[in-house]
């Protein structure tokens, strides 16, 4: 729904600008989608009095003009327009301006030898119109050097609102303003719905046929014949209204009804009595008929849809749209002009088989104001005899309008009850009446009559939500959905969101996921546990599965060993689950067992198969220890902070495993699995991790972790070679050479390692890079070897490491 500010003050009394009348409609219900400055585009542009308009000395067809621009100055023009004339006013351009057809900022040029400085512009090159035959000519005495967006009517704001399909009744202006106006706005003008004395009989009557009980499809119809009437252009004031909410000015009568229909929210509809039959008939559609209708297409009709008909056939389809044969054009004199009432389920339906959407549809589907039929009549021929002339007959109607007068009973205690908000009856009472409700207070309880224009409110919580939307939704306080303590909690607990990220980065790891007993044969479990016995189960549910799993990896070993058995010898499985270690004594009973969820995966066979881009490569310690570091950082433990060390559990090969370490806590291990737990299961090796996620510290690192950013200056990349003692770790040097200086280096990274005789014995270099990532300002040399010298302080001091020269 559109409408200029203008039109808005034909039936509001305010001084509140565009943007408060915006914000106050959002603030009510009635949402802005758009408040559009016409003028905008052209705010460079004044009116330019043509003050002489001579032929150009090198051209017959231009002119040259003299354009008096007011405190602007005086400009010569050059102008190719067959109607450019001393005396005129037209739409002047000013070098710099920018045109808004095309795009392109105006600048001085000479043609044929002569400087023009400026153009006088036609409305097809402001955007306005496809009229590029003559410049604008404005009609009317404006100041020269005054905007020329008043001029042309374009400084009207128009705004938008998205209508819900509840609010009929603001399908039109004056709806909106009386929201407005009761919302303290402004004043709600009076609407002038006198009768207009009929000269005659009308000459066209109306009749309803419905059988079958289908009266509904139209109740009440109301219609007056206006003759001698002169269908020429409408007056400027209305075609600049319609053009300004995006409808075509078609002719006076037409523009009438499609002004009457957004101004009043009232669809009418004229005929030209020259080309009906005889009387005009409400009646549903009968099999066979068709319409040639206004927007050019024919539709066949049905017996669902109601139609007007004369003695020959249907001229229109009730509530959607005219027949071309009986529309008024230039040559029409006489009209009747028709103001109905429609069912809005049947005008939906018909529209919808039809595929029509008009502006008539639109709200006759939503519920016009039954009281609208009588006045709309009335308000139809006004406008037709002060713009078009004639005189106007009797008025003729048919059925019986319908007294929708619905009486609430309402208790304004219930505002706080539904809504949240006190508020006395008194103001509730005075919200109502200035909306059109009429309230009588009937000694604590109010009884509300509901006016004929709001079929949408039809009980008491349509009131409370009436009282609630004026006073603001502002004002109504954020209330919990459910008292404290009463939401139920997450379907997950963050340690089951937690393994089931662990789950995805696996999977995305390459490994399938496994899901097998938490059981497991006692000959299987003794290499993972000294005191198997102790996890032993009194009732097992098969000899196989006596006893509960101290590791999940012999499960995944032996479904390795059947995937080999079927000739798929490489094989990536994984499984999340709890692992049970033994009592602290000895002879334990299996109640005093301890659990602990671990993900746990294998490898077996190749880790890169054959290919012909490179060779194939078994799997190795490497690729487990890539698995549980993927593990951990899919539970939330960062990266940066975990130590390789030595000391895998001993169903791990000594030389070929280790453990990730954060401070004290091994977070998991990793490796080549022993050849002794390996023997008799057909598999010529495999790599194996348990990453113990529950003990990541994972839930605090998560939450307060900041949003990565992405810094704008150039990182810088320096390598660094450091000799130290075998024995010390390679994450020992990587820790102290990233501890260093925390603001700016971003990481560190081993990329070789050396040994050799001119190292000495006992010595490896250890060669890192570091990436260096400034925050603020570019690096200078000094800063750069500043950081150096404090990274090699920082390894010879915790690994007693030198800088190799």
């Amino acid at each position: 729904m559109k409408f200029t500010l203008s039109w808005l003050a034909d039936h509001l009394e305010t001084r509140a600008s565009a943007a408060e009348i915006a914000e106050t409609l959002t603030a009510i219900g009635l949402e802005v989608e758009a408040v559009e400055d016409r003028g905008a585009a052209l705010a460079g542009f004044v009116v330019g009095r043509v003050v002489d308009a001579r032929p150009h000395p090198g051209a017959d067809r231009l002119r040259l003009c003299t354009v008096d621009a007011g405190a602007g100055g005086r400009f010569d023009v050059v102008c190719g327009a067959p109607n450019a004339r001393a005396g005129m006013n037209g739409v002047f351009a000013p070098v710099g301006a920018r045109i808004p057809a095309t795009g392109r900022t105006l600048e001085a040029a000479r043609i044929r030898g002569v400087e023009s400085r400026g153009m006088l512009c036609s409305g097809r090159e402001l955007g306005l119109s496809d009229d590029h035959d003559g410049i604008v000519d404005l009609a009317g005495d404006f100041p020269a050097g005054s905007p020329a967006a008043a001029a042309l009517g374009l400084d009207d704001p128009v705004i938008e609102i998205g209508l819900t399909p509840n609010r009929a009744d603001c399908a039109g202006v004056r709806g909106i303003a009386r929201d407005l106006a009761a919302a303290g706005q402004g004043n709600l003008k009076p609407l002038d719905l006198s009768p207009i004395p009929g000269a005659f009989e009308s000459p066209v009557r109306w009749k309803r046929s419905f059988a079958g009980g289908a009266h509904a499809a139209c109740p009440f119809v109301v219609g007056r014949c206006v003759r001698g009437v002169v269908n020429g252009p409408g007056p400027q004031w209305l075609r600049d209204r319609l053009t300004a909410i995006g409808l075509r000015p078609i002719s006076a009568l037409v523009d009438i009804t499609n002004y009457v229909t957004f101004d009043l929210g009232r669809p009418l509809h004229v005929f030209d009595t020259a080309r009906i039959d005889g009387d005009l008939t409400m009646r549903l559609a009968r099999p066979g008929e068709r319409l040639a209708a206004l927007d050019g297409r024919d539709y066949a009709l049905d017996e669902t849809m109601t139609v007007i008909a004369d003695a020959r056939g249907p001229v229109a389809i009730g509530g959607v749209m005219g027949g071309a044969e009986s529309g008024c054009g230039p040559e029409t004199t006489d009209v009747f002009v028709e103001s109905a009432l429609f069912d809005p389920a049947r005008t939906a339906a018909t529209g919808r088989k039809l595929g029509i959407a008009s502006d008539a549809r639109y709200r006759f589907e939503r519920g016009v104001d039954p009281a609208s039929a009588a006045w709309g009549a009335e308000i139809a021929a006004r406008l037709i005899l002060e713009i078009c002339g004639g005189e106007a007959s009797a008025v003729t109607r048919a059925g019986e309008e319908p007294r929708p007068r619905r009486r609430i009973g309402f208790d304004a205690g219930r505002i706080a009850a539904l809504g949240g908000v006190e508020m006395p009856g008194a103001e509730a009472a005075d919200i109502l009446r200035r909306l059109g409700f009429e309230v009588e207070d009937g000694g604590g309880a109010l009884a509300v009559t509901v006016p004929s224009w709001r079929a949408d409110v039809d009980g008491e919580a349509d009131l409370v939500e009436e009282v609630l939307r004026i006073r603001g939704f502002d004002a109504i306080p954020a209330m919990p959905l459910r008292p404290a303590g009463a939401v139920p909690p997450p379907p997950w607990s963050p340690a089951q969101a937690r393994r089931g990220l662990v789950r995805r980065r696996l999977a995305a790891q390459g490994l399938v996921e496994a899901v097998t007993f938490s059981f497991m044969s006692g000959r299987r479990a003794g290499p993972f546990a000294d005191g198997a016995a102790a996890l032993a189960l009194a009732n097992p549910i098969s000899a196989e599965l006596d006893v509960m799993r101290p590791s999940i990896l012999p499960n995944l070993l032996d479904a390795a060993e059947r995937n080999a058995a079927r000739g798929i010898p490489d094989v990536g499985l994984f499984e999340i689950g709890p692992q049970f270690a033994p009592g602290p004594a000895a002879d334990a009973a299996p109640e005093s067992a301890s659990q602990r969820v671990a993900a746990a995966g294998i490898r077996v066979g190749a880790a890169v198969p054959r290919h012909w881009s490179g060779a194939a490569r078994p799997a190795d310690a490497y690729d487990a220890k890539a698995d549980a570091l993927a593990a951990l950082a899919a539970a939330g433990a960062l990266a940066d902070g975990l130590r390789t060390e030595p000391g895998a559990p001993p169903w791990y090969h000594p030389g070929r495993s280790g453990a990730l370490v954060l401070g004290r806590e091994r977070l998991a291990w990793f490796g080549e699995l022993h050849p002794s737990v390996l023997a008799g299961r057909g598999l010529d090796g495999a790599v194996g991790f348990e990453a113990f996620i529950d003990s990541a510290p994972q839930a605090r690192a998560r939450s307060a972790r900041p949003a990565p950013d992405l810094p704008d200056l150039q990182p810088v990349v320096r390598d660094f070679s450091f000799v130290v003692d075998e024995e010390v770790p390679a994450a020992d040097v990587l820790s102290a050479a990233r501890g260093a200086e925390k603001t700016l280096i971003g990481a560190v990274s081993l990329f070789d390692v050396y040994r050799g005789a001119e190292l000495g014995a006992g010595r490896k270099s250890l060669a890192l890079t570091v990436t260096l990532q400034p925050r603020e300002t570019t690096l200078t040399d000094a800063a750069i070897e500043a950081v150096g010298a404090r990274i090699a302080a920082a390894v010879a001091r915790r690994c007693g490491g030198r800088l190799r020269g």
